[in-house]
């Protein structure tokens, strides 16, 4: 269905504006699955999206070589058995299109289109305490009532420009790698300069360069990044997942990080680590770390030891083997160097993984300016001036990355009891109650925020973990006829001092990176996702959902 019928639809089933028992706004992986299970319950729900069409975050990164880093038969859903038998892969890791084209899939075989405003961006949302009802308003100008308002706005769609003078002078065509054309763009000829190396400039850096004339890579902080070691899926591999699905998701769900390689033969690609990397000889650290350089998985380093996020000395045996590797696949020492990652302990920013990322810099025609020897001053008209003079190019790409966790929230004037505003709440750093809620805003539910385990996770195993609590809360509530529900402030504070705590005994806070905030100038400083794994989150909401959602003020 198009963008403009679906809105047609709508129009006619909506009767004029008429109130809603919830407003989801985002229609990624989570607004689809909420309006699923929110029509299940019989509550009648309209998803509000900002784009002209379905799929969050694989509708708008649509740059070249944009992939998903989680195996794709683990990144899908798994509420529906029949979709998990009839959707064929084709990729270990899927790349956009094929994720575009699934999540469509799932629009059309549930029916969910009629129940998406498409081409809809939510400008406000306030909390109208004498009605007890949200009323959101959008950018066109129309506002809508509903009793609950549920944020499935993603943890990275609000992309960011560097914060450098002259970015409005440069006289070429410039794009952000979040926000790339759907027609695509031809660099045939040119020289294209790419600000960035993280996860979005691994990935495109070496598709651009398969077609530009030359390419400028400008590199301030290099990330750790190893081998996806990518392929088809053979069928009969295939297959033999979807045979023992149900136990393969259960895993899943229970693991530390939620993401795991394809699972072997008979077995379900759980690797729970025993061992310390410091209580084994070097010998055998080696033979592990060589098996997770040539697993070529997000969590294979991670998982080969039991400390490798907790002990500096333990992560640098794996950070030394990494940096090794990385060194023999480039050519040029110094430029080898210059990618090398230093500063940071090895998975404290998110890993990325490469397919042909360093092999592009062997290539003549591919030149890397690293910008901790000589920084970047200023976009020009022309290009981009460093300290030590001015690179001209025709297009520059921005793999500038996101403001993460918070920024799709801050971007909507939210406001709760007494017109407190959530971004004036959260001047000096998020603070919620499990990552689904926050004090003072009654109704209003976060999927994935800040305090859960999130970006941490395979995402669809922590979507379909919030979706699924949300939504049984919000049946009980209604059964009850009790609709008013809101966190309270001693059970946020509690957990939020929680989610501290357990950061503080991991080495995450010792990087600079966008889990913490630290990429956004301003932004308070501080480690963002709960960093205690999938399945102690899982049991904690489990625990308040059985004590009656303790925590939780019900009128």
């Amino acid at each position: 269905m198009s963008a403009r019928a679906a809105r047609e639809t709508e129009a006619q089933r909506d009767g004029g504006g008429a109130g809603y028992d919830v407003i989801v706004v985002g229609a990624g992986f989570s607004g689809l699955y909420l309006l699923h299970r929110l029509r299940e319950l019989g509550l009648r729900t309209l998803v509000l999206e900002e784009a002209e069409g379905v799929g969050g975050t694989w509708y708008w990164n649509r740059y070249p070589g944009a992939r998903c880093d989680v195996p794709s038969l683990y990144y899908s859903y798994s509420f529906s058995p029949e979709l998990e038998q009839e959707w064929e892969w084709s990729e270990r890791y899927p790349g956009q299109p094929e994720l575009l084209r699934y999540l469509e899939h799932v629009a059309d075989r549930f029916a969910l289109w009629p129940d998406i405003r498409l081409g809809t961006r939510v400008s406000a949302a306030h909390f109208d305490e004498t009605a007890g009802r949200w009323r959101v308003r959008t950018a066109d100008g129309a506002e809508l009532a509903a009793t609950y308002c549920v944020m499935a706005t993603g943890c990275l769609s609000r992309g960011k420009l560097p914060e450098l003078p002259g970015l409005d002078d440069f006289a070429g065509p410039a794009f952000h790698t979040a926000r790339w054309p759907h027609e695509g763009v031809d660099f045939t000829g040119q020289h294209v300069g790419v600000i960035g190396t993280g996860s979005s400039g691994v990935q495109a850096i070496p598709r651009i360069a398969e077609q530009a004339a030359r390419v400028t890579v400008f590199q301030r902080t290099p990330n750790f990044a190893v081998p996806a070691h990518n392929r088809p899926l053979d069928p009969a591999e295939q297959a033999a997942v979807k045979s023992r699905y149900a136990q393969v998701r259960a895993d899943a769900r229970l693991s530390g990080f939620g993401p795991l390689d394809l699972p072997p033969e008979g077995g379900s690609g759980v690797r729970m680590p025993t061992e310390s990397a410091l209580e084994v000889d070097a010998e055998e650290r080696e033979r592990r770390y060589r098996r997770a350089w040539d697993e070529g998985t997000l969590v294979s380093f991670l998982t080969t030891f039991t400390d490798m996020l907790t002990d500096q000395r333990a992560n640098d045996t794996a950070a030394d083997y990494v940096r090794a590797r990385l060194r023999g696949l480039v050519d040029d020492p110094a430029t080898a160097e210059a990618l090398t990652p230093r500063g940071h302990p090895f998975g404290t920013k998110r890993p990325c993984l490469e397919s042909g990322y360093y092999a592009a810099f062997n290539q003549p025609h591919v030149r890397l300016v690293d910008l901790r020897a000589t920084p970047l001053t200023r976009i020009t008209p022309d290009g981009v001036a460093t300290s030590d003079g001015e690179h001209p190019v025709d297009s520059l790409v921005f793999a500038t990355g996101f403001d993460a966790m918070t920024g799709a929230l801050r971007s909507i004037d939210i406001r709760g009891r007494d017109g407190l505003a959530l971004r004036d709440k959260w001047a000096d750093g998020p603070r919620t109650y499990l990552g689904v809620a926050t004090a003072g805003f009654p109704n209003l539910f976060l999927m994935t925020g800040p305090g859960s385990p999130s970006v941490l996770t395979n995402m669809v195993v922590s979507i379909e973990q919030h979706v699924e609590w949300i939504t049984d809360f919000l049946a009980r509530l209604t059964a009850d006829g009790t609709p008013l529900a809101e966190a309270e402030p001693d059970a946020e504070a509690a957990w939020s001092a929680h989610v501290d705590e357990v950061a503080a005994a991991t080495l995450y806070p010792r990087a600079r990176s966008w889990y913490t905030g630290s990429n956004i100038p301003g932004k308070p400083h501080g480690f963002m996702p709960y960093a205690g794994g999938v399945t102690p989150y899982r049991e904690k909401c489990d625990e308040v959902a059985a004590r009656g959602y303790a925590g939780f003020r019900v009128e």
